[in-house]
């Protein structure tokens, strides 16, 4: 675990930095700067690209990572790499093509219910574009092992630079369709940076020649792409359902923000995953079972304290929360309960997902995917009319625990494997112990004097509880070495 502790050290720091950042536009910012239509724009036009992005790519990101360290000469891996670069190419241009075509088509449906949405059809498109092929590069980044400076372009730089945009449109320095352009060029320019990066750690050396096993690479970047949607369906289909069934659009920016507050539990787990999965890769290329194993159980259980503390800090303050955002925004509140229970379950799975899309056995995965991505749309269209904003965190949470589930119940059918130690389950214990002692217990201070002090005991008392009674050597490891500088 040394190289990933070290770098995923690096990467949580950005990560949490970035959604530091982006607590301010999201709970603050937005909330101030844009109308809440405008700002339920916003989140739907974003997820619209983020759930097209992997149709963009054609997977290619993923592949790069699965296959790389499966070829051994110069000639073949240029070769492979001219192919992660040059293919996606061939999948963009024909849909640019086709939305050009049919637009007026595709943006009255999608504006049906709300009349916003048509104007920034060609936004979402080049978000899209830009997404796609940041990743690409990303990938290429990662497979050398070197995730720090993409992990900060990744979670960092859109945010800090969109914070100046809604500055800017504070102070009318631009006006709001300069804004919503200058999103556009954030992604776009994001894309450019991370392109220069990665091709400074190895330049790509442009080859035409045969690639062994072409048809296994094309097959699994097929394949891919359907786990790539179900991954994005998973986090952005019920804001672009709810585009479509309910109206103002404002809904959108309450869901958005209660997402947002959840999301933060899975920080630790994006961090870690930039590492776990071209790891897992090698170990499964490898045939390491052993190291594989172990891989698996020491990211759970690391991910699991670190998600919990989170997890706490969230339901724990959550109401006091509010206060300080807005009480318009407390709509969320359960939304906020059932997707951070939801992101709770991913991080306990550790380097599960690594090791499934990695492995022969990912098309498997994939058509349960689509089958759990099938009920989940089934719910939203179900729930969302009856319940609004909660609906689709219902079908969210049913939706995540259903494949979750069966994703954990797979690796341990096909590999052996189990994440779960006696650990986990004291770990768990913790966690309804510390629910229990602090969710009736508020200071009759200020919102953000009871939020502070809450969050420092509930820590303190997590964090004296996880390294007394040893929970994770990696963590009590760590702590005896901030220990020893101090």
């Amino acid at each position: 675990m040394g190289i990933i502790a070290t770098q995923s050290l690096k990467n949580i720091i950005y990560t949490y930095l970035g959604f530091f950042i982006g607590a301010i536009n999201t709970l603050f910012l937005y909330t101030k700067f844009l109308s809440d239509d405008y700002y339920g724009l916003v989140g739907y036009m974003l997820s619209l690209a983020y759930v097209i992005m992997p149709l963009m790519s054609f997977g290619m990101h993923n592949t790069l990572i699965k296959f790389y360290s499966s070829f051994k000469t110069k000639v073949a891996l240029n070769s492979f790499l001219t192919l992660m670069l040059v293919f996606p190419i061939f999948i963009i241009v024909p849909l640019v093509l086709i939305a050009y075509f049919s637009h007026d088509t595709l943006a009255n449906f999608l504006s049906k219910e709300n009349e916003i949405i048509k104007g920034y059809l060609w936004h979402t498109f080049i978000i899209a574009i830009a997404l796609a092929y940041f990743e690409v590069f990303f990938a290429w980044a990662k497979v050398q092992m070197h995730t720090v400076f993409g992990n900060f372009m990744k979670e960092v730089f859109h945010r800090m630079v969109t914070m100046l945009l809604l500055f800017a449109l504070y102070f009318e320095t631009i006006n709001l369709d300069q804004f919503m352009a200058g999103l556009v060029v954030i992604y776009v320019l994001r894309m450019f940076i991370m392109q220069v990066y990665a091709f400074s750690i190895k330049f790509p050396v442009i080859t035409f020649k045969r690639i062994s096993g072409l048809s296994s690479i094309l097959k699994y970047s097929a394949l891919i792409i359907v786990a790539g949607l179900i991954a994005t369906q998973l986090l952005d289909i019920d804001k672009v359902m709810m585009g479509q069934y309910l109206n103002p659009i404002r809904n959108i920016a309450y869901y958005n923000v209660a997402v947002f507050i959840a999301t933060v539990i899975a920080v630790p787990q994006r961090a870690m995953h930039q590492l776990l999965s071209p790891m897992s890769a090698k170990y499964l290329n490898d045939r390491n079972f052993e190291l594989l194993e172990d891989l698996y159980k020491r990211s759970s259980l690391n991910l699991f304290v670190v998600a919990g503390l989170i997890f706490l800090l969230i339901i724990l303050n959550i109401n006091q929360l509010y206060l300080v955002i807005d009480k318009e925004y407390s709509v969320g509140l359960y939304v906020v309960l059932l997707i951070s229970i939801s992101k709770l379950y991913d991080s306990l799975l550790g380097s599960n997902n690594a090791i499934l899309f990695n492995s022969d056995y990912y098309r498997l995965v994939l058509v349960i995917g689509v089958i759990i991505i099938a009920v989940m749309i089934f719910l939203n269209i179900l729930f969302i009319p009856l319940f609004g904003i909660n609906g689709a965190a219902i079908a969210t949470f049913v939706a995540v625990l259903l494949y979750n589930s069966i994703k954990l119940y797979f690796v341990y059918r096909k590999f052996k494997m189990f994440p779960f130690t006696v650990s986990t389950f004291k770990i768990g214990s913790l966690l309804c112990v510390s629910a229990l002692l602090f969710y009736f217990w508020e200071f009759p201070f200020h919102p953000v004097i009871n939020i502070g002090l809450k969050s420092f005991l509930i820590t303190a008392l997590y964090t004296f509880s996880v390294y007394k009674f040893n929970l994770s050597e990696d963590i009590t490891h760590l702590i005896n070495k901030f220990l020893k500088l101090k």
